[in-house]
């Protein structure tokens, strides 16, 4: 029974790759999935923020100190320009922010009540919250010295001497920020899990396709069975999808240089797992239909709803309660966890709850479509 298997999965993987665009449908939108989760999050990351200062405070120390206290945060360009520019650099985005500090600002600060100064922005508040925040704090702590002082000159500028040189200094040392990686590759499993799905329909419709141009009735004059053929798509379905995780983790490691945080081995084994629970889904569409175009219709009413639902395009994580407790019934939200929580550092073996359920969904797919093949009242068609 195994050489006519392996013949007829043989047979039918040539057919198929004969045309160029079959290798396109495979293997190249699984790579297209992988440019789209670059695109979609390669742009993500810390920008520099250019802020254009006005100062109408010319001369005094306190304003001096403000603006340099501004520049030395972290990605903030300081550039020098007077109110005219800074409205037009500003409406043409050549700025993202302003810092206009007027005349009296500084003598505002030493009387503990701090004012003449404003931030502008045509942006929103996700351009001035980062560096409002920061300021409000330095001018607060320069205004309460000033209170303490009480007016006493040499003692506020013992004080403010003193927190511009501090005793203790601070070390700081940059790390790579691995987060934007883990939610690309996060993104491109995603993508690769719908176009399992799609694979593992389409070939499971060469049943259907078979039936209906008589093909299907020619190999069953022949001494092969019908659960022979079965098994051979079977076969031609795990073959393709295991080609499938390989090309892409290829191209995902080693062109992209994109590192998802696990060892490639556990991906490998996780996707596996996933291609049988895709093959019982796609023999389910196939053993609930009449012909490829109810097939057809079956595949997009089932699988791309289910894969927005279960976080294949974005995470689990900004979907209602409501939406992640539905999604626990969908195999690609558990395969997709799986990855999650090894991304976050937890070993294979502490994730054999998610891999049973996703053998569980493979073994219960797998039952109803033996039953439905058996229960079919034309048993020339199916199994």
């Amino acid at each position: 029974m195994w050489s006519e298997i392996w013949f007829l999965a043989a047979k039918t993987l040539i057919t198929t790759f004969r045309k160029r665009s079959a290798l396109l449908i495979y293997f190249g939108l699984p790579i297209v999935g992988i440019l789209a989760s670059i695109i979609l999050y390669g742009q993500q990351g810390q920008k520099e923020l250019r802020v254009g200062v006005v100062n109408e405070d010319q001369g005094q120390q306190i304003a001096a100190d403000t603006i340099g206290f501004v520049q030395r945060l972290d990605h903030v360009q300081i550039v020098n320009v007077t109110s005219s520019e800074l409205k037009e650099q500003l409406a043409a985005s050549i700025l993202d922010s302003g810092l206009i500090i007027d005349s009296g600002y500084s003598e505002s600060v030493l009387s503990g009540n701090p004012g003449h100064i404003a931030i502008e922005s045509v942006k929103g508040v996700e351009v001035t919250a980062y560096m409002k925040s920061m300021l409000r704090g330095y001018i607060d702590n320069v205004a309460a010295m000033a209170k303490i002082a009480g007016g006493d000159q040499a003692k506020f500028r013992q004080l403010y001497d003193a927190y511009q040189s501090p005793d203790f200094k601070l070390t700081s040392q940059s790390v790579n920020d691995a987060s934007t990686t883990k939610e690309m590759s996060y993104s491109s499993i995603g993508f690769l899990v719908m176009f399992m799905m799609n694979s593992a329909v389409g070939l499971s419709e060469l049943i259907l396709k078979n039936r209906e141009n008589r093909t299907y009735y020619r190999i069953l004059s022949s001494p092969i069975s019908a659960r022979t053929y079965v098994l051979a798509n079977i076969m031609v379905n795990l073959i393709v999808m295991f080609a499938q995780i390989i090309v892409a983790l290829f191209f995902m490691r080693v062109v992209f240089q994109m590192d998802p945080g696990i060892p490639m081995g556990e991906m490998l084994f996780i996707l596996t797992l996933f291609a049988l629970v895709s093959v019982s889904v796609s023999l389910v569409i196939v053993a609930f239909s009449k012909n490829t175009a109810m097939a057809g219709a079956l595949q997009n009413l089932i699988i791309v709803p289910t894969c927005l639902l279960a976080g294949c395009f974005f995470p689990r994580s900004i979907m209602p309660e409501m939406l992640r407790r539905v999604s626990d019934f969908m195999p690609q939200s558990w395969a997709l966890q799986s990855i999650g929580k090894l991304q976050s550092g937890e070993a294979l073996g502490n994730i054999w709850f998610h891999l049973t359920i996703l053998f569980a969904f493979a073994v219960v797919f797998f039952l109803i479509a033996t039953y439905k093949f058996g229960r079919n009242n034309d048993t020339r068609n199916f199994v």
